[in-house]
């Protein structure tokens, strides 16, 4: 009788389309793929792949075969989400992650990943959105959290929170106790999130006017040299207000007043609909409680950290 090791071992080299694919998946190598297909085939007796292209595909009995795969995976999920103990849930989960949550709750969650599920291990690779997005859908990671969502067929979207945008700069600038305006602004280099992104995009716009000189844009893929370069009077940050937390309370970082808005960037949890995605959705769970308190709290500190001293 066919086992679950080789159904799902089926189903992924079917969602992949390659043996390859789905040794890498499930952390096994390609010779004992291809042997839990060849043993599944000759317990079915007949064949379920076609094996003489570049990419692996089902043939009529296979996708047959599919949909009863597919079930089966499906129920067991089901159950052991039921009945079954979920501390005891193993595996490795692949995780894109935009650095904004990096400096924010990534490692709260990690945290929480390790008490509630000790046998899951992560696989964590931070990048930006578009990358994120594109990688996802190529199925080299099993759960993104970016920003905006994925807009695709088998894709499941829950949002994790919004942040606000702020204009961030040294007090060694001199630009605290007044409303600046997109010229005040204009007059210093602008540092933010990196090109084919939404957040630079987003600030591109702002200055692209014509009465403006050409805008000074810097962009990294690093938030960490961008907080750098903004603590250093280099320029003025345009980023999320909750990764700066500690530089407005200790003062190296001031939120400036503005007549622009800027919209919260708003993150969310992605992922591929499969029969088998329960760990998938327990750690957004995780990942969206954690998200919430941490905006709050961001929310909070940034209040505080922008309200008058006296």
């Amino acid at each position: 009788m066919a086992d679950f090791k080789a159904l799902e071992t089926f189903l992924w080299v079917v969602n992949l389309g390659s043996f390859r694919g789905a040794a890498q998946k499930l952390n096994t190598t390609q010779p004992a793929i291809s042997q839990r297909i060849a043993q599944l085939e000759h317990e079915m007796g007949v064949r379920l792949l076609q094996r003489d292209r570049r990419i692996a595909s089902p043939t009529p009995s296979g996708r047959q075969m599919l949909v009863y795969a597919e079930k089966l995976i499906g129920l067991r999920s089901e159950m052991m989400a039921a009945v079954g103990d979920r501390s005891a849930m193993r595996g490795v989960l692949r995780l894109g992650v935009a650095e904004t949550i990096v400096h924010t709750w990534l490692s709260k969650l990690i945290k929480s990943v390790n008490e509630a599920y000790p046998n899951l291990s992560l696989e964590i690779e931070v990048d930006i959105t578009p990358n994120l997005r594109a990688r996802l859908l190529a199925q080299e990671i099993e759960l993104a959290f970016l920003i905006g969502s994925v807009a695709a067929s088998n894709a499941q979207n829950r949002v994790l929170c919004d942040y606000e945008v702020g204009f961030l700069a040294s007090p060694a600038l001199g630009l605290s106790g007044k409303t600046l305006t997109v010229h005040d602004l204009a007059k210093h280099p602008i540092i933010t999130f990196p090109r084919k992104t939404q957040p630079y995009e987003i600030v591109r716009s702002l200055f692209n006017l014509p009465e403006l000189p050409p805008i000074r844009l810097h962009a990294s893929a690093s938030l960490a040299t961008v907080i750098h370069m903004a603590i250093e009077g280099l320029g003025i940050a345009v980023i999320p207000t909750a990764i700066v937390q500690n530089e407005l309370a200790d003062g190296r970082l001031q939120l400036l007043t503005t007549n622009l808005q800027m919209q919260p960037l708003t993150f969310a949890a992605s992922w591929l609909s499969s029969p088998d995605t329960v760990a998938i959705e327990l750690v957004a769970g995780l990942a969206a409680k954690l998200a919430q308190e941490s905006a709050l709290q961001g929310r909070h500190l940034v209040d505080v950290a922008a309200s008058p001293r006296h």
